[in-house]
């Protein structure tokens, strides 16, 4: 009977390496969510700004965080800062300000059109309350921006997951680094390899992605009923 490749997941501690490889992913995702979340409101706020120059920077902030892709940032914060001013930083540590940069446009642009999708009297009306900025953000702003921006943030965490296997390219043993290995070690005697680490790391990624976006669903056609 011909060989399935299938043995090589259980073969020593090969399973035990993927899952902490997956480990790894998870681990770079959520510091650089919570960076971005909490960076990302103040970004956010920072837009609505009503200075025009402050603005202006946001906007080309966010546009070269847009345009440009996440693997050439990568390269840029690893190799290029190690070379040009010297500097031993770690591929984890690349990883967390790369994605923790990108996060933080996403989330604060995020955060800005929730703001300024605000009826404007609300606002005018607080102000004419005697009510100060910081009493409206406090009780008229951020209460009603959470609902939208929840939904919204979620999926901004599933996007971050799938995107930190990019971190490959720079050396950080997470699961696709993991799954390489592996492949590689057993090229010859288990040819079809590949097709069950890859496989099984679509899985892994797919148990740990699609709860998170039907949770994000759920929360939006929830919300949108009250």
């Amino acid at each position: 009977m011909q060989d399935t490749g299938l043995r090589v997941l259980f073969e020593g501690n090969n399973l035990w390496r993927i899952f902490q490889g997956l480990g790894v992913t998870i681990g770079l995702s959520l510091v650089a969510v919570v960076l971005s979340l909490f960076l990302g409101i103040i970004f956010g706020l920072i837009m609505t700004a009503k200075s025009r120059l402050i603005r202006f920077l946001s906007r080309c902030y966010l546009e070269i965080v847009r345009i440009m892709p996440q693997l050439v940032l990568l390269f840029i914060v690893y190799f290029g800062f190690a070379r040009s001013f010297d500097i031993n930083i770690s591929g984890e540590l690349s990883a967390i300000i790369v994605f923790t940069f990108w996060g933080t446009a996403e989330m604060g642009d995020l955060v800005r059109g929730a703001i300024t999708a605000l009826p404007k009297h609300q606002i005018e009306s607080a102000q004419a309350l005697g009510l100060g900025p910081l009493q409206i953000y406090r009780f008229i702003i951020i209460p009603q921006i959470i609902r939208q921006l929840l939904p919204q943030s979620i999926n901004l965490v599933t996007r971050m997951i799938k995107t930190t296997s990019l971190v490959v390219f720079i050396g950080v043993v997470e699961v696709i680094k993991v799954g390489q290995q592996i492949i590689d070690s057993n090229r010859l005697t288990i040819p079809t390899a590949s097709f069950w680490i890859y496989g099984f790391i679509f899985i892994l990624y797919f148990a740990v992605c699609f709860p998170i976006s039907k949770y994000a669903s759920f929360l939006e056609k929830h919300w949108s009923k009250i």
